[in-house]
């Protein structure tokens, strides 16, 4: 008798132990369906065959989880669709009124019958305009880019001839606002992959950039294979977090208030992931170096 009950025991253990490696193998399978299912951003289901009513039941409520998260992911896409269209709405409704006050307070300040009390007033508020309009145009041209997911064809450029036109186009505001460029070039022109509107948007951010914070002259650097840099002195670069200067809520003094909202460098980054370029910067004791790397050089001659 103890024979045959030994004979049991062991027929029952070999059982057991198929059953636990077969459990084990199944628990593995959902593992491989979750991550699955994780990389396709929960557009799938847990869906295996399983043997086990508890299995089963795990497997149903990790699907009803599965289910929630895909609901409030769209939700939150849709809510932040949303928002950056508000956003978009706004300041393209803000800028046309901001327009029509500047060009109202730019002829009250020609009227030679104002005193010169009243017209530091006039200057003051075309000031503030100016500072309300450029913010607006930020937030316009944010929630454009994040709000689109197409990427323009990037074709071949003269980048030498580009920034040569880029800079005799923005002469006038650059003399406006008392700066003395350096312009450095190579000897050899230089091309590289790119488009010619984002960069000329791009380029635009970092002159902005420059206007608002140097103090008398910037240098525009480029070289041989396609990095364009723009290096201005700054007050206290010591303070600046170059990892984090392209962030969008990223700024060295967060108590600064000179109108800005900050947006400058976080488009240049937007716009530089669009044509498939690179942008860092370097700061050292006095000066700040923003750095565009463009898409490998195709030629130069």
């Amino acid at each position: 008798m103890w024979r045959i009950a030994a004979i049991a025991a062991i027929i029952c253990c070999m059982m057991l132990v198929v059953y636990l490696l077969a459990l084990k193998r199944q628990m593995r399978n959902i593992t491989d369906e979750l991550d699955r299912t994780a990389k396709r951003s929960y557009n799938r289901l847990v869906r295996i065959p399983l043997f086990d009513n508890d299995l089963n039941s795990l497997t149903s409520a990790i699907n009803r989880e599965i289910d929630d998260r895909k609901r409030m992911k769209i939700k939150s896409e849709e809510t932040e669709k949303a928002l950056r269209q508000a956003i978009s709405d706004i300041a393209h409704d803000l800028r046309t009124p901001l327009s029509v006050i500047k060009g109202e307070l730019q002829i009250m300040n020609g009227n030679p019958a104002s005193t010169p009390e009243q017209k530091h007033y006039i200057d003051v508020c075309i000031r503030k305009t100016d500072e309300l309009k450029n913010m607006a145009d930020g937030f316009f041209e944010l929630a454009l880019l994040e709000s689109r997911d197409e990427c323009p064809e990037l074709k071949r450029i003269n980048v030498t001839n580009l920034l040569m036109q880029f800079i005799a186009e923005n002469e006038g505001l650059i003399r406006l606002n008392s700066l003395e460029p350096e312009i450095i070039f190579p000897d050899s022109t230089v091309f590289a992959m790119g488009d010619e509107e984002y960069l000329k948007r791009i380029l635009g951010n970092l002159l902005g950039n420059v206007i608002k914070y140097s103090s008398g002259s910037f240098t525009l650097r480029l070289t041989d294979n396609g990095e364009i840099s723009i290096a201005n002195p700054v007050g206290n670069a010591e303070a600046i977090d170059t990892e984090r200067i392209f962030e969008r809520t990223y700024r060295a003094d967060p108590s600064r208030k000179s109108g800005s909202a900050g947006l400058g460098l976080y488009i240049v980054r937007l716009l530089c992931d669009k044509i498939s370029a690179e942008a860092s910067a370097s700061a050292d004791t006095n000066s700040l170096t923003v750095t565009i790397k463009l898409r490998p050089v195709i030629f130069s001659q």
